[in-house]
């Protein structure tokens, strides 16, 4: 937080009473004020209380200086500033600069409300025994410092806050600025709200919270949620992103220093996500409604309070076109009413939320459902499984031992399988309507969000039903767990398996992947393995792939051939179940 105070909105005379609001109390004596703001964000002030002192706060050693160490409070420090956040947070005062110092440092008196008739906080501190008087400064003829002192001999008499007995050593708290493992801390709060404190704010999405009551001091992401930030430049100095000053003073001026209850809600690659809770809102929310944040998907999956809430929040603020939404225009509002409500034949299950249709034009189009999440593992990026089975053969069959080990297949991804047989027996060879909702843009990869080619994301309804996921996802059952042996790409494996296949006579599988118009891959649930299956007697066109030597070109007619068997047997519900005659295994 900046504490160099400039512009005109508190600009002040010596002695002359200005009125503001507190925007943090940083130890028991010094706060930061504002004034109102006018066309932004205003300047900000810090006022150090004159004549006395507070203990000073607890403080991490500086990053990257090994010889420091984390200074803990002194005595009574925390204690002195609780009670000055919860007096002073949010409340109009008013103050009067007695002194300058010259590097700008500024000691003065501070009073609560509008003017020098309101309570003298200094004077409050004292008699409460959180503060001390810097008797070496006072005046004899100054009444003001006379009466602190006064108030000073009375709080020593009646041995109030640091002059009890015993030293106010149990008032040393034990902040814990670093956590060992963050996913299992976050685990093992089961997403229950935690009293906190807000402590600094970023910027409108990233918060520094001080958990209650055992002081672990945590950055927070808001989940499903992204503000415009501050960017670092390489020398040090921080450029804003279009509304970025907007969106933090938004969050700043509802949740600085303010009692809140956090949720978190997970942990991927060290991040901790979470939801505050304010009773006057919910923050989350209400940045998306007045356009200080957009929807991020890749975090969405884990908010607790409803995802379809945030959609609507940001559908508001695109509808009312302000502030990051003041140049949008709807992907859907030039297109034609053909393209945003039309019937297709749904060809494909890709996962819990997409699938491939075909069109009456014979056009194959992917769609994805909107506002919803396939079955995911946290922390891990999912690849999408319209290539599911062929880019995990190929995985396979890689020799480099550094292959990307965050794919999941299928069948590894807990509900995936159930979450996708749920839809594909639903819906597989059946008419839909499909209502584009929105069309979401292409997104790059970035430190913590994967990429993701431009979607298409829809309603999609059968016989006036809209289409969802089931519930087993949420349930607290256990986990199903499918072992399933992909011998498709192992020779020696294939070789091993074909007697038992043979002795099982006709079996049943699920075509998951066409190849080519003769070259299958299969399911067989029963014996719970994966093959490579060449139609007997036949060879169509082969289409084209990779090889060693380069990419062979695909044969005349195999794309045609792919499309015909694609369309007869991928993933049909009396089809899919085919009874196979296992003859040979060709390599």
């Amino acid at each position: 937080m900046a504490h160099n105070f400039t512009g005109t909105s508190l600009a002040i005379e010596m002695h002359s009473c200005v009125e503001c609001n507190v925007l943090a109390v940083l130890s028991g004596c010094a706060i930061i004020v504002r004034g109102q703001p006018r066309g932004g964000p205003p300047p900000e002030r810090q006022i150090n209380l004159s004549n006395i002192r507070a203990g000073a706060m607890a403080r991490r050693a500086a990053q990257g200086q090994p010889d420091t160490k984390d200074t803990p409070d002194e005595p009574w420090a925390f204690q002195a500033r609780e009670f000055l956040r919860k007096k002073l947070i949010g409340k109009e005062v008013c103050f009067t600069v007695e002194i300058k110092t010259a590097l700008g440092r500024e000691y003065g008196m501070v009073y609560l409300g509008k003017d020098t008739t309101g309570e003298n906080i200094a004077e409050t501190l004292v008699n409460e025994g959180f503060a001390t008087v810097r008797r070496e400064g006072i005046r004899g003829n100054n009444p003001d410092q006379a009466r602190l002192c006064e108030l000073e001999d009375q709080s020593k008499s009646s041995k109030k806050g640091l002059w009890s007995e015993g030293g106010g050593t149990h008032t040393v708290r034990d902040v814990k600025y670093t956590i060992e493992n963050p996913r299992n801390f976050v685990d093992s709060l089961h997403q229950k709200p935690i009293n906190a404190i807000i402590e600094h704010v970023r910027d409108g999405s990233v918060v520094r919270a001080l958990l209650l009551p055992d002081h672990y001091l945590v950055t927070v992401m808001l989940s499903g949620v992204k503000c415009p930030t501050f960017k670092r430049e390489a020398d040090g100095t921080e450029t804003p992103e279009s509304f970025a000053a907007e969106a933090k003073f938004f969050t700043e001026s509802r949740l600085l220093q303010r009692d809140v209850q956090i949720i978190l809600e997970s942990c991927p690659n060290q991040i901790i996500l979470g939801t505050i809770l304010h009773p006057n809102g919910n923050i989350t929310e209400l940045l998306l409604k007045e356009g200080f944040a957009r929807c991020v998907d890749w975090s969405m999956a884990v908010y607790t309070q409803g995802a379809e809430k945030l959609r609507a929040a940001e559908r508001s603020a695109k509808e009312r076109k302000v502030r990051i939404w003041k140049d949008y225009v709807a992907p859907t509002a030039n297109m034609d009413q053909k393209d945003r409500q039309f019937v297709a034949k749904v060809m494909q299950v890709v996962n819990a939320d997409a699938m491939v249709v075909k069109l009456n034009s014979g056009e194959y189009k992917t769609i994805h459902l909107s506002s919803i999440r396939p079955p995911r593992i946290e922390g891990e990026v999912q690849t999408n499984l319209s290539v599911c089975m062929c880019l995990y053969t190929a995985l396979r069959r890689e020799k480099n031992k550094d292959k990307d080990k965050r794919f999941r297949p299928l069948y590894d991804i807990p509900y995936m399988f159930e979450a996708r047989e749920f839809l594909r027996k639903k819906l597989i060879g059946k008419k839909v309507n499909v209502t584009v909702d929105y069309i979401r843009a292409a997104t790059g990869p970035g430190e913590s969000t994967p990429a993701f080619s431009e979607r298409t994301c829809a309603t999609v309804t059968i016989g006036g039903m809209a289409i969802k996921n089931g519930k087993g996802l949420h349930s607290k059952k256990e986990v199903p767990i499918h072992r399933v042996a992909d011998i498709s790409g192992e020779t020696q494996k294939a070789k091993q398996f074909l007697p038992f296949l043979q002795r099982a006579g006709r079996s049943e599988a699920v075509v998951e992947y066409v190849f080519s118009g003769s070259r299958l891959k299969l399911y067989m649930p029963k014996e719970t393995c994966l093959i490579t299956f060449l139609l007997a007697g036949i060879e169509c066109p082969r289409s084209s792939r990779n090889l060693p030597g380069g990419m062979q070109v695909a044969e005349p007619f195999s794309e045609e051939a792919m499309l015909f068997t694609k369309e007869l047997v991928m993933q049909r519900e009396s089809l899919a179940l085919v009874s196979i005659l296992v003859v040979s295994v060709q390599f």
